[in-house]
C-alpha cells in the first residue's frame, strides 16, 4: 500500500506491524469510521432497551443513555493512540500485558465477541428487510447483509474507513429525518413523556448497557488506527475516536428509546416501522446498509483476532490476505449458525450477551489502558509481540492473569444476568454495579503489581 488511501484493493497486511512510511490518514478518519458505523438498527435495538426492559421514562432513559455513553467512550478513544504509537492491531499489542500464550485468553473472550455482535446484527437486519420486502425471508435478508459485511472484511481497513466515511454523511442525515418525520409527521402519543418512570435499577442498568456498548469497541480501536501516521497527536485521535462513537451511539439509541415507548408491545423493528410509516423504508434500508459496515469490522477484527491466536500457536506463521480472507469466511457462517439459532428469542439472548461481556471486558481493559499510560507510558517492544517467547513480556505474565481473575471475581457478588444473580444485587435493588466494582478493583491492583518485564512462564 502507499501513503494514500486506496479503498479498492485488497490490503495485504494483517497482523504485522505496519512500517511507518506506509502510514496514511488523518485523525478526523477516526471520527467519520465510528460515527458512520454506529448509526444502524442495532445501536437502534440497544437504545430501546432503556424503555422496553428497563422501563425508563423518556427524559430518564435520555439522562441514563448519555451518561453511560459518555462514560464508556472515555475508555474505548484511550486505545486509540495505541494503534498509532505501535503499528499492531489491538490483541497484538496485548502481549505487552499478558505473555505471547497468556494473552490467548482474552483473544478469545474478544473473538466470542465479534461473533455475538455479528450474530446479533444479522438477526436484526434481517427482520428489518423482510418487514419492508415482505417476499424476502428473514433467513434470505440474513444471508444477503453476511455477505456483503465478508466482502468488506477481505478487501480490509481502507475500504472500511471509506463506506464509514459515506455512511457518515447517508446515514447522519437519513436520522436527522427519521426524528423530524416522527415529530412533525407522525406524532408522538399525547401521553409520551408521562410513559414509564424512574428505577435506580433501570438507570444504572441503561447506564451500564450504554458504557459496555463503547468499551466493547475497545478491542477494535488500535485495528483502525494502526495505519495512521506516527506523529498523529494522541489528544487529536483520542477526540476524534471520543465524539465520533458517543454520538454516533447516542443519536441513534435515543431513537430507540422513542420506539420502545412508543410501540412496547412490538419488536423495535416493528414500532420503527411504524414510527415512520412512509418514510420507513428509507430508514431500514439505509441502517440495513450501514449494518453491513459495521459488521465488516466484527469479521475484519474478528479475523484480525483469530490470525493473532493462531500465530501465537505457530509462531514462524506470517498470515497474508488469504489466510483473513478464509477467517472471515469461516467467522461468518459460524455467527449464520448463531442468528438462525437466536432469532426467535433474541432481544433476552443480546441483553444476557451484553451483560456477560461487560464483566469481562472490563478488566482486560483496566489493565491494558493502566499499562499502556502508567507502566510503560507507551513504550514497547514491538518486534517481541511476534516473538514465540515473546521476548521481554515472556510466555506469561502471572501478576496481569491474576489481576483479570481478580477483576472478574470481584463483580460476582453484583453481576445481575438472567442466569446468575449475584447476592448483593438484591440489597441495591437489582442495580447492576458488577462492572464499576471490577475497573475499580482491577486498575490499582494491577497498577500495583505490574512489572515492566512480566513474569515468564
Amino acid at each position: 500500500m502507499s501513503k494514500q488511501e486506496q479503498p479498492t484493493r485488497l490490503e495485504g497486511h494483517t497482523i504485522q506491524p505496519v512500517a511507518a512510511d506506509e502510514r496514511h490518514g488523518r485523525a478526523r478518519d477516526l471520527f467519520t469510521v465510528w460515527f458512520g458505523s454506529n448509526i444502524m438498527l442495532l445501536t437502534i435495538v440497544t437504545g430501546a432497551l432503556a424503555t422496553k426492559v428497563y422501563g425508563l421514562s423518556f427524559g430518564w432513559a435520555v439522562a441514563s443513555l448519555t451518561v453511560g455513553n459518555l462514560l464508556g467512550a472515555v475508555f474505548m478513544a484511550l486505545h486509540a493512540a495505541q494503534g498509532a504509537r505501535l503499528g499492531v492491531p489491538q490483541m497484538v499489542q496485548t502481549r505487552g500485558q499478558f505473555g505471547a500464550q497468556g494473552s490467548l485468553l482474552v483473544v478469545a473472550v474478544v473473538i466470542v465477541m465479534y461473533l455475538g455482535f455479528f450474530a446479533s446484527n444479522l438477526v436484526v437486519g434481517g427482520e428489518a428487510l423482510h418487514l419492508i420486502l415482505p417476499g424476502l425471508t428473514e433467513t434470505a435478508g440474513i444471508v444477503l447483509i453476511g455477505v456483503l459485511s465478508v466482502l468488506g472484511a477481505i478487501y480490509g481497513h481502507d475500504l472500511i474507513h471509506a463506506y464509514n466515511r459515506v455512511m457518515t454523511y447517508v446515514s447522519g442525515l437519513v436520522l436527522a429525518l427519521a426524528f423530524l418525520w416522527i415529530v412533525a409527521v407522525h406524532g408522538l402519543p399525547a401521553d409520551f413523556a408521562a410513559r414509564n418512570g424512574f428505577s435506580a435499577a433501570g438507570a444504572l442498568g441503561t447506564v451500564s448497557l450504554a458504557a459496555l456498548w463503547q468499551i466493547a469497541y475497545a478491542p477494535y480501536v488500535s485495528d483502525y488506527s494502526r495505519y495512521m501516521p506516527v506523529d498523529t497527536g494522541p489528544r487529536d485521535a483520542f477526540w476524534a475516536s471520543f465524539w465520533g462513537c458517543s454520538l454516533g451511539s447516542l443519536l441513534p439509541m435515543l431513537l430507540g428509546a422513542v420506539a420502545g415507548l412508543c410501540f412496547a408491545e412490538l419488536s423495535v423493528m416493528q414500532a420503527l416501522v411504524r414510527l415512520t410509516d412512509g418514510f420507513a423504508s428509507v430508514v431500514l434500508v439505509t441502517f440495513a446498509v450501514g449494518m453491513a459496515a459495521t459488521n465488516a469490522m466484527n469479521i475484519y477484527c474478528g479475523a484480525l483476532s483469530c490470525l493473532t491466536f493462531g500465530q501465537t500457536l505457530v509462531p514462524a506463521w506470517s498470515p497474508r490476505a488469504a489466510a483473513r480472507a478464509g477467517f472471515s469466511v469461516a467467522l461468518c457462517l459460524i455467527s449464520f449458525a448463531l442468528a438462525l439459532w437466536a432469532k426467535d428469542s433474541f432481544l433476552a439472548s443480546y441483553e444476557s450477551f451484553l451483560s456477560v461481556l461487560l464483566y469481562v471486558l472490563v478488566p482486560w481493559t483496566a489493565i491494558n489502558l493502566v499499562d499502556y499510560y502508567y507502566v510503560q507510558h507507551g513504550s514497547y517492544d514491538v518486534a517481541a509481540f511476534m516473538r514465540a517467547d515473546g521476548g521481554i513480556y515472556g510466555r506469561y505474565n502471572v501478576p496481569a492473569l491474576a489481576c483479570y481473575a481478580v477483576g472478574i471475581l470481584v463483580q460476582l457478588p453484583f453481576m445481575v444476568t438472567h442466569v446468575f444473580r449475584g447476592p448483593l444485587a438484591d440489597s441495591l435493588g437489582g442495580a447492576d454495579i458488577a462492572w464499576l466494582v471490577g475497573l475499580g478493583t482491577t486498575a490499582p491492583l494491577y497498577y500495583v503489581t505490574a512489572r515492566r518485564i512480566p513474569v515468564a512462564g
